[in-house]
């Protein structure tokens, strides 16, 4: 019954992640920002699933509550215009496309000759607070530090795009 509701929500996981990028029903960014939402409860759903209650809490509350929110902020401070929300710029397209398939060679080539370890040690706590709080800030300092750098940066470009004398 697991491996099958991982299969399920995995699979709307991808689902809504595709349609998030390649939106069918409508042009609005709004809808996107809806469908990311989705794709961000689907996430929470697999934590639940590796009894990380925990995590998937933490997805819910500051991913699909704080962040979602945050990016219909600026989404509706653009006020982005009808004609310049339908036209397609190809040559971004086009580098978006390449760079997507850098990333994926790369991921590729590196799972291909990743080694892995030859004892995995386990986890007493699985999904704890405590065990989560130890690993981020002892093993995963430097990505942690530099994951709270990006968000620092990207809030200070949605405060400045949203500025309407820089116009």
């Amino acid at each position: 019954m697991q491996a099958a509701a991982f299969y399920i929500i995995a699979v709307l996981v991808l689902l809504c992640g595709g349609l998030v990028i390649a939106n069918p029903v409508s042009r609005n960014p709004v809808t996107s920002a809806m469908f990311l939402v989705l794709t961000i409860l689907s996430m929470a759903g697999l934590f639940v699933l590796l009894d990380a209650f925990f995590l998937a809490a933490v997805q819910v509350l500051v991913y699909a509550g704080a962040v979602i929110v945050l990016f219909l902020f600026v989404i509706m401070l653009l006020d982005l215009k009808e004609e310049e929300r339908r036209r397609v710029k190809w040559v971004a397209a086009g580098l978006g496309v390449l760079a997507v398939g850098v990333i994926g060679a790369v991921m590729i080539r590196t799972i291909k000759f990743a080694r892995p370890p030859g004892r995995i040690s386990a986890v007493r706590t699985v999904g704890s607070a405590e065990a989560l709080g130890r690993a981020l800030f002892t093993h995963y300092a430097l990505p942690f530090e530099l994951v709270s750098l990006l968000l620092v940066v990207a809030m200070i470009g949605a405060i400045l795009l949203s500025r309407k004398d820089l116009r």
